[in-house]
């Protein structure tokens, strides 16, 4: 007859693992709710409304997504458009990750709609540092919505070194945009800056549609 001793080793064996797995789930379940209550926490600490805290929560966002929010908003986005700016994200399968960005281009004096419709142009990323510094050097959030729209486009775009340029050479909004929207080279851009400072004696310069190269 066999002996109980391995019987009685087999469910003890068996008594420890089951124990193991209900530690396991135990310990899961608590990690679980512990992201859900930090985001929470951080939600109110970042000072949503209630209905965008609640909206938020339902999107799952992370918490260093709400580190990159918190950023934003302390620069003026508002809430609606911090739940549209996350919808966004979602939509493209993608981490929001771009509140300092968005904080920078806020704080150089472009306006919320503008930096929303960058963001669903997808052109925040790097270029977003480059459309701050033509906001700071004057240009208009018209002429950095033109150039990002071509960028979006796949288009040839005037550099924003060059923009800079031609608004330092005195060029207006008005040429500045033309010369966006035909699509003008850096090239084209500084033979124009050229014949500028050539006619800068009194003469005065016309820009002379015609002379645009195909």
């Amino acid at each position: 007859m066999p002996s109980a001793r391995p019987t009685r080793s087999h469910s003890t064996h068996l008594l420890s693992f089951g124990v193991l797995i209900v530690f396991v789930l135990a310990c899961t379940a608590c990690k679980q709710a512990q992201k859900t209550s930090a985001n929470g926490e951080s939600l109110d600490q970042a000072g949503m409304w209630s209905n965008s805290s609640t909206e938020l929560q339902t999107l799952n966002v992370s918490n260093a997504e709400i580190g990159e929010l918190t950023k934003a908003r302390d620069a003026g986005l508002t809430d609606p458009s911090c739940v549209a700016l996350i919808k966004l994200a979602r939509s493209r399968q993608k981490p929001f990750a771009d509140g300092q960005a968005i904080a920078d281009l806020l704080s150089a004096g472009s306006s919320e709609p503008t930096v929303l419709e960058l963001a669903h142009l997808n052109q925040l990323g790097l270029w977003a540092g480059e459309a701050r510094v033509l906001r700071l050097a004057g240009l208009s959030d018209k002429v950095i919505l033109a150039v990002a729209q071509r960028r979006a486009q796949g288009l040839p775009a005037l550099s924003g070194g060059k923009l800079g340029e031609l608004k330092n050479a005195g060029a207006s909004e008005a040429t500045i945009l033309d010369f966006i929207q035909k699509g003008f080279t850096d090239q084209q851009a500084s033979a124009y800056i050229t014949q500028r400072e050539a006619a800068a004696g009194g003469h005065g310069f016309v820009y002379q549609r015609r002379r645009r190269k195909s």
